[in-house]
């Protein structure tokens, strides 16, 4: 429950903050800063799509290993 209040507490200072007529008036902050992490962000979110592109393609070809080993075992009975 704490947790919820808190969140809202917090959702509620962000919206607040970034009021361009409110006595913070951060909005034009919050942008720059927006601006400059954009970039970064998006140079771990590429790392992390290719390795998780990489995995996968491993992984199933893993399964694929290990199904016709199956069907070899299987078929030499």
């Amino acid at each position: 429950m704490i947790t919820i209040i808190l969140g809202v507490l917090f959702i509620a200072f962000a919206v607040f903050a970034v009021i361009p007529a409110g006595p913070l008036a951060w909005g034009a902050d919050v942008i720059s800063f927006l601006k400059g992490c954009a970039p970064v962000l998006a140079i771990f979110m590429g790392f992390i799509c290719f390795f998780v592109g990489a995995a996968d393609i491993k992984d199933k070809k893993e399964a694929k290993e290990e199904e016709a080993d199956e069907e070899n075992a299987s078929g030499s009975y």
